[in-house]
């Protein structure tokens, strides 16, 4: 969430970053300003009224002490204190209508980020590795995947509807490999603490990183504790998580770090759930866009002069796992209106594949600033200071397991239809270099 006193004192700014993100600042800030007005005008004549009544109150001392009525006076002071606890309510609703309007707003974009409206603006700045040449058509994942017999669409839908699959035999482990590989590069190598979350989460932890009450939508909602209603944070409700952003973030909700503490650095591997709400008819074939798929996620705390350097450090962590994994790439600088709700930077990491004779996002990288920590009133102390102060969060994919995984299977086919196995994982994969057809799946 924004600052609000930043935004009362910078509202042309605040409306020029809004544009930038192709929002119309009148939509989104609503009356802000008009009610912000009313805010100040009800404080300046409470102020007025305060004074006047601290006079009428000297003045009835000293009626009494002088033995004369003070009955009118004492009356006028009635009528004063009715009238400042009114002005004090309304400045109040006030205050609180600006604060309801900024749960709303995104986060503005840092000076340095490209100014456009879509995919097609953002600023490449990076590129990896050589793409892989074939002497044969490749194939994409999903066709490699079921002439191996690793991956089952068809049966999935059966059990649990589209976008699903099911993994067997050397898949599997496949898909158990790249986690692990992932988590020990991060663990052993990067610096991170690795952390188990719980994968269901309650209401005050979405809206802690921005899902909520936007993004409800997109989100799946336990029906144990009955229907989400917007405005109403519980603590009881379950969520299943979209990224293990949300429980990892919501680790230090409420709590104020030493600054001694910080940076704080976690990766974690969970699954993550997206009902993929407004994807219809997109991606339909294969593992791109999943209701259910793996992740490992890089989540960081750090003071706010940090955070530039922490966004830089974290994207390299995940660019790390690419090119051990020998997977070309490149490295995109989100415009501002591609941006996610929360972030003020957003680095997109996206693999080759060339069974489909494009990039496609991987990994996003995202420094979100003071954003999450001020919705979820998460705070460090600095050094000999009295006063805490809200930190920065930052998170990325390290990566998302079933990309990686499909982009395995595209860059590393062979001819025959089967797949090479990066020497990075063949200590993870039992020894194996090859994933050939597997026999046992019930597939001819």
């Amino acid at each position: 969430m924004i600052d609000l006193a930043f935004v009362r004192a910078n509202l042309p700014l605040v409306e020029e970053k809004l544009r930038a993100r192709g929002a119309d600042p009148a939509v989104v800030l609503g009356d802000f300003a008009a009610v912000d007005r009313e805010r100040r005008d009800a404080i300046t004549r409470s102020e007025t009224l305060k004074a006047q009544r601290n006079k009428l109150t000297e003045e009835i001392a000293t009626l009494r002490r002088a033995g004369q009525d003070a009955t009118a006076v004492t009356e006028q002071t009635r009528a004063l204190k009715a009238e400042l606890e009114a002005l004090e309510a309304a400045a109040t609703a006030a205050d609180e209508r600006l604060r309801t309007t900024l749960q709303t707003v995104p986060n503005l974009p840092q000076d340095d980020v490209p100014v456009g409206r879509s995919e097609h603006d953002n600023r490449e700045e990076k590129v990896w590795g050589e793409r892989p040449a074939f002497d044969f058509a490749p194939k994409p994942h999903w066709e490699l995947g079921e002439a191996l017999g690793i991956l089952d669409f068809e049966r999935a839908a059966k059990i649990s509807g589209a976008r699903f699959v099911v993994h067997y035999g050397q898949g599997a482990r496949l898909e158990r490999a790249l986690a692990n590989f992932m988590l020990d590069v991060h663990t052993g190598q990067h610096g991170y603490t690795e952390v188990l979350p719980p994968n269901m989460v309650n209401s005050k932890s979405l809206f802690g990183t921005g899902q909520l009450p936007k993004f409800a939508e997109d989100l799946f909602h336990c029906d144990d504790k009955g229907a989400y209603t917007p405005g109403e944070l519980q603590d009881g409700d379950h969520w299943l998580i979209p990224t293990a952003e949300v429980p990892v973030t919501n680790l230090f909700r409420d709590e104020t770090l030493d600054a001694a503490q910080l940076p704080v650095s976690y990766c974690a591997y969970t699954p993550c759930y997206r009902s993929e709400a407004g994807s219809y008819g997109k991606d339909v074939r294969g593992m791109i866009r999943q209701h259910q798929f793996q992740k490992v996620e890089l989540v960081k705390f750090c003071r706010p002069e940090d955070s530039p350097a922490e966004h830089e450090r974290l994207t390299r962590d995940a660019e790390r796992i690419l090119e051990l994994l020998g997977l070309p790439y490149r490295r995109m600088l989100l415009c501002t209106g591609d941006m996610g709700f929360s972030s003020s930077k957003t680095y997109d990491l996206e693999v080759w594949l060339p069974g489909q004779g494009l990039y496609r996002e991987i990994s996003s990288c995202s420094n979100f600033e003071a954003f999450q920590a001020r919705r979820a009133n998460i705070r460090y102390r600095p050094a000999g200071a009295k006063k805490s102060e809200y930190l920065h969060t930052l998170n990325g994919s390290g990566l998302a397991v079933g990309r990686t995984y499909l982009a395995i299977l595209e860059n590393y086919q062979q001819a025959d239809g089967t797949v090479r196995v990066p020497e990075v994982l063949v200590p993870y994969m039992n020894g194996a270099t090859v994933i050939g057809r597997q026999s046992g799946t019930g597939r001819g």
